[in-house]
Order: structure tokens, then sequence, then C-alpha cells
């Protein structure tokens, strides 16, 4: 065991000066009296201390044992007599002592003579036959070697150094039994450890048997399966080649037929092209006689229509209680669905005077797009205002020529409630969904063939749907300033 370092920071010993400080007749400020303080110089204690040697290397445990009683001794020394570096530390509880201020503790033992010799004759007191023993420089043979190698320490009895010696050598033995009986643990758990790992092989061996004859047979079994399907192999192979020698007879069957349906569909594709421009010049030659049908059908049906106006002059028939018009306004509601249209019976005329020619007619009808001629005409009136200049100027012209008069606007479900029509003047709404366009187109569909309709809208879509309905459009401007003549 090796030796550890002194219990103070040097390694010289206590000085003759510090010796001489020390009188024989015993340690003075000491309270109490014990049988192993020094009674004089010729102590063995004095005469030892007065040999200038070096302090002993002490073992760790040793040192820390002297430092614990020490600490503990101190508890018994007034305040004033220690050491001045000690009394904080006396202060302390003596285990707080021994473990803070252990290396201070230590020091000054190396240095104060009196301060050691004060707490040894403590220390010694509270060991007592122990201390007692060491003091006369003897070791019980039943003592911890530690403690007697701490209290020799302390109280330098004769010999005292070879009792520290004794206590290295003791713990020195006991380091080495423990390491002996540590390395005899350690054989033995490796011992215990080695017979179980044989256990447990010849447990994986057995299995690792058990499991070789399983794959032994399981192998048997595989290699009768392997033989068993290389038989079916060559059954497939043979029956594979027979079959491919199948599809290349067959494959060029179905070529030849490829290429006699491909030379069918080429004659076939020439036939259908000589007879697709038969048809097309057909087609031609039925249009061309188709134009010269139509326009003999047009002069007919215009020589009809004049002989028919002329008649109704003669005849002079009674008005109709129920105007088409009316028709459309009752069923308006129902949203009828739009009427096929008719063929075509004016020519568009854009001369304002033409207005008054036209509602000479008899029994003509003047439809207005409501919301067209107005912005044109009075922008700058609100929406209600505009209806209601409108209507008067219309129901004043009705009066004038007697003219069956219609008025359309756009959206009736935007009016909290639909305004009362002036007299001679019928002002119809489109609905949801539906605009005054189409409208005035169903309002045109619904008059009958022969009688004459006039449309006024700047519109040109508008315009160029009654043109094709039959009936006469005139843009708005020609019946804002008729209106504005009156």
């Amino acid at each position: 065991m090796s030796a550890q370092p002194p219990v103070g920071e040097s390694g010289s010993g206590v000085g003759n000066a510090d010796e001489s400080a020390v009188s024989g007749g015993g340690l003075p400020g000491v309270s109490g009296k014990s049988d192993i303080s020094p009674d004089n110089h010729d102590s063995p204690l004095s005469r030892d201390e007065a040999v200038d040697s070096p302090e002993p290397m002490l073992p760790e445990p040793v040192r820390t044992r002297v430092v614990t009683l020490v600490a503990a001794a101190m508890s018994e020394v007034p305040v004033d007599e220690l050491p001045p570096p000690l009394r904080k530390v006396a202060k302390f509880a003596p285990h707080r002592r021994a473990r803070l201020g252990g290396a201070m503790i230590a020091a000054q033992l190396t240095t104060d003579v009196l301060f050691r010799q004060r707490v040894a004759a403590q220390a010694g007191s509270e060991a007592g036959e122990l201390g007692t023993a060491v003091a006369q420089g003897s070791s019980p043979a039943a003592a911890d070697p530690v403690e007697v190698a701490a209290l020799a320490y302390l109280l330098r009895p004769a010999g005292w150094r070879e009792l520290i010696e004794a206590a290295e050598r003791a713990l020195s033995a006991e380091a080495d039994r423990l390491a002996v009986a540590d390395q005899v643990h350690q054989a033995e758990a490796r011992a215990a450890q080695a017979e179980h790992d044989r256990t447990v092989a010849r447990v994986e061996v057995d299995k690792l048997r058990a499991e070789l004859t399983r794959v032994r047979d399981e192998l048997g079994a595989i290699r009768e399966q392997h033989r068993a399907t290389l038989r079916e192999l060559r059954d497939t192979q043979a029956s594979e080649r027979r079959a491919q020698q199948l599809y290349a007879t067959e494959k060029g069957r179905a070529n030849r037929a490829t290429a006699d349906h491909e030379a069918e569909l080429r004659r076939l594709r020439a036939k259908l092209a000589e007879t697709e421009q038969a048809v097309g010049q057909a087609r031609s030659t039925a249009r061309e006689a188709r134009s010269y049908d139509e326009a003999r059908l047009w002069l007919l049906l215009e020589t009809i229509g004049q002989a028919a106006v002329g008649l109704r002059r003669e005849l002079a028939l009674d008005p109709a209680e129920v105007l088409p018009g009316d028709v459309v306004a009752d069923q308006y509601a129902q949203r009828p669905e739009q009427a096929a249209r008719q063929p075509a019976r004016a020519m568009a005329e854009d001369d304002p005077a033409r207005l008054d020619q036209l509602l000479a007619l008899p029994r003509v009808h003047l439809v207005v797009d409501g919301y067209n001629v107005t912005k044109r005409g009075y922008g700058e009136l609100d929406l209600e205002q505009q209806r209601q200049r409108l209507a008067r100027g219309l129901s004043g012209l009705a009066a004038q020529t007697g003219a069956e008069v219609t008025v359309a606007f756009d959206g009736s479900d935007r009016l909290p409630s639909l305004p009362t029509p002036p007299r001679g003047v019928r002002v119809l709404f489109s609905s949801k969904g539906e605009t005054a366009d189409e409208l005035i187109r169903r309002l045109v569909r619904a008059e009958p063939n022969g009688r004459p309709v006039v449309v006024v809208s700047s519109d040109r879509e508008v315009a160029d749907g009654v043109r094709r309905a039959g009936a006469y459009p005139l843009p708005a401007d020609a019946l804002l300033r008729r209106l504005a003549s009156r």
C-alpha cells in the first residue's frame, strides 16, 4: 500500500524553538489532567519530539481519523486557546469541521506542537483504555490499527513511528486480503458463468441437432418436390413448343386474312369516295333548284300578301274583342314557350317619317323597347320617371292614331309594385330570368300572319330578330322625335 502525503503542508519536523516553548510541568491552558500527559522534559514524548526528523507519510485512513479526532477534541478547548486560523472552524459542528476545515487542521498539527499536545491529551482521554495503552507505547492486539496509528501520531509516545508503520502494514495487508478476496470472488463468478455457458451451449447443441434433423427431412421433401417440378416443367415446355407452332400457323392465316380485308377496305373506300362525290353534285343541284323555287315562292307570297291587304280593306272586318298582345299579357305569368318563327313580312326602314306611315296601316300594333327608348331620350331622369314620361307620350300617340300600343320593360321582380298603365297603352315587365328583348320577340311571334307590327328599338339584335319574324323595326330616335313634335 503506497504512503499518503503528511498531515501538514510541510514535511519538516517541528523546530527546536517550538519544542522549547512547551514546559515540562504539563499543557498550559488545557482543562483537566490526564494520565497520558507529559510531566517533565524527560518523558518519552518530549525526548521523541526533540529529534529533528521529518513528519511521517500517513496512510489516507489514518490521516482522515486524525482530523476527525482533532475536530472532536476542539470542542473541549477554549476558543481563545485555539490557533487563530482554526477559530472560525471551531464554530462548526465536529463533523463539519472535519469535512470543511480538514486541510487547515492537518496543516496546524504539523506546525503547532502546543495545539497538537492539547488536542492529543483530549483525544487520548476520550479514547479511554486504548488511549492509555497507546500513550505507554503499546498496541492492544484487538485494537483497530487505524485508531492506534491516529492516537500514536497525536500522543507521540516512544516508538510511535513504529505504531504508524505497523498500522500501515496492517492496512496494506487488509487491502491485499480484500484484493485477493475480490479476485477469488471474480474467479468463482467466472467459473459459475463458464458452467452456465457450458450448460446453455449443451442445450443449444441439442436444439441445433434437432433443427439439423428437421432441415434434413425438409431437404429430402424439397428434393422430391424439385424432381416433380422438373417433370412438370419438361411437360410444360413441350406443350409450349406445340402451342408456338400452332400460333405461327394461325398467325400466317391471320396475316393473309388481314391482307384480304385491307384490299377489300381500299376498294370500299374508293367506292365511298365516288358515292360522296355524286352526293355532293346532287346536293349542289338541289340547292340551285331550291333557290329558284324559294325565289318563286317569295314572289308568290308577296303577291298574296298585297292582295290580302286590299281584301282586308274591302271586307272592313269588325275589330276583334281579344287582341294577340292581350293573350301574351294574360299568359305572361305562365311564361309560355316560344312559338315557331314565322317567315319575314317586311323590310326595315330607318326614316323617322316612316313611323306615321306605318301607324296609318289598319290594325297596326306598335311594340316599344321601353328602357332602350327612355335612356336615349330621358337618361337624366330616374327609372320610374322615365317609365311615366314614355307611357304618357305613348298614350297620346295611341289616342291620335288608334294603334295598339305595347311597351316592354326589364325586371318586374325589381319593382315593389307595378304601376297602373295609362289609357290605350299596355305596359309589360319581363319576369325573372327573361329580358325585355325576349318579351318583345314573343309579342311579335304571337301576332297572326298579315298583321303589321312595328317594333321601336335601337338594339341591333332586337331589330334583326323582329325583322326575321316579319315585323317593321324602327330606331328609338324616330319615336322620340315623333313624341317631341306633338
